[in-house]
């Protein structure tokens, strides 16, 4: 379906054609005549699928040529880097319209409190933001909902897993207005289904597509002991210089520096992300990035949800999250827009039947590639439930690993909390806007 069948306005749809699109992705194609009708929607897609744009382009087409010096919409989303990413794109659009935004975050300075702070009084349109800096704001008071139109909340299965709960709910407790509220999420864990009875009221549902890999991924994993994981990325990198674009996922910050210091005496220009970093420092590495400037960056799952960054050839999965929802996430970050990539997971001992759970949701056995030679030989294929306690063993090639031979590998998916990106099949079409 394209997008002038939408019902669209016509300056929206000078927009789309502007940037070369014309058909609607699934999801934009089922939720856009929902929100355009005004309902409550639950929607589950997962990201990649153009879920942005789904709840971006019927709520500019409602507010075209409407004055206001309130604040009409918020958009609540997990994180500092998804709400600048939401809000660029929505400037993209808000100028055929002309509506005002802005991103309010936390981890800036003094003067980024002030900018935000005049555009809530001054009331500006459009705002995306972060449970916990906007909580901020609101507590000081001069924050006006009053005339809200449309409460958003974009990733909430991330939100909820990082413990925002109680923080929407607060949100939601300071508008007082009549407004439309809308749930996107790329997984639909109880949790969800709990959330959505207190906030919408008689929702209408959309299901696009969960917990399936993009078809343009090829997928293997090695399995290997902890010992060998960095001589084993460092070949990879070595052996594929035609990919411009890497990502190293791995689920603690710790490890992020000692991969990104195993990776630097090599010579490999690489950059780390974490919430270890300063808000401007993450925002420099995610831009160089962007622009090939850095050809590799190892980062926690803060990029592995909601982040675009285009064509990204090769993404290495460090350890295996916990989650197998969260697998599909991170190596969702490649094969975007139906393009392909390549997604490759090292795998341990313990983290085994991780995996093996993983390849249960997913329905498809990932090819298990031979180690390379001058490596050596990794584990064979175990797929069984770890005890715990002493005596899990990941020694690389007779030999102990970096933790010790007892608990080896087990203190890397201690505590772990791991979310990542997806990314669905879309229907056949000359070009889908995916973002």
């Amino acid at each position: 379906m394209t997008f002038k069948e939408l019902g669209l306005t016509e300056k929206l749809l000078e927009a789309l054609s502007y940037m070369g699109f014309e058909e609607a992705t699934p999801i934009q194609e089922q939720a856009i005549p929902k929100i355009i009708q005004g309902k409550d929607l639950l929607a589950c897609a997962q990201t990649g699928t153009g879920k942005t744009a789904a709840f971006i382009l019927p709520v500019l087409n409602q507010l075209a040529g409407k004055e206001t010096n309130k604040i009409k919409v918020m958009v609540i989303c997990p994180t500092r880097e998804l709400a600048l990413q939401i809000e660029q794109q929505i400037q993209a659009f808000a100028y055929f319209v002309d509506l005002a935004s802005m991103a309010i975050y936390g981890g800036g300075d003094g003067q980024d409190f002030e900018m935000q702070k005049r555009a809530l009084q001054k009331g500006t349109e459009i705002i995306v933001a972060t449970p916990g800096k906007l909580i901020s704001h609101l507590n000081m008071g001069y924050v006006d909902l009053s005339g809200l139109e449309y409460f958003i909340l974009d990733e909430a299965d991330r939100m909820l897993d990082m413990g925002f709960y109680d923080d929407i709910q607060q949100i939601a407790s300071h508008i007082k207005s009549k407004k439309q509220t809308l749930l996107f999420s790329a997984t639909m864990p109880p949790k969800i289904r709990k959330l959505s009875e207190s906030i919408l009221i008689n929702p209408d549902s959309i299901s696009i597509a969960i917990s399936k890999p993009a078809e343009g991924v090829l997928q293997a994993a090695y399995l290997t002991y902890d010992s060998q994981k960095a001589q084993l990325i460092r070949t990879l990198i070595s052996e594929k210089p035609s990919y411009e674009s890497i990502i190293i996922f791995t689920s603690t910050k710790k490890k992020v520096g000692e991969i990104v210091r195993a990776l630097q005496g090599n010579g490999y220009n690489v950059q780390a992300v974490s919430s270890d970093l300063q808000q401007k420092e993450r925002e420099d590495a995610i831009r160089k990035f962007r622009s090939k400037e850095t050809r590799v960056i190892v980062a926690t799952d803060v990029l592995s949800r909601g982040i675009d960054i285009k064509g990204i050839n090769l993404v290495i999965n460090f350890d295996v999250p916990n989650d197998a929802e969260d697998y599909i996430h991170r190596i969702g970050r490649t094969a975007r827009a139906d393009s392909t990539g390549v997604a490759l997971t090292l795998v341990n001992e313990d983290d085994m039947y991780k995996f093996y759970r993983i390849e249960q949701l997913i329905e498809a056995e990932i090819m298990k590639v031979p180690m390379p030679p001058k490596i050596g030989k990794g584990p064979e294929w175990n797929p069984k439930p770890q005890k715990r306690g002493f005596g899990n063993k990941s020694g690389g090639r007779g030999g102990k690993s970096k933790g010790g031979s007892r608990g080896g590998s087990r203190n890397n998916s201690k505590g772990r909390r791991s979310n990542s990106n997806n990314k669905s099949k879309n229907s056949n079409s000359k070009r889908n806007y995916k973002k």
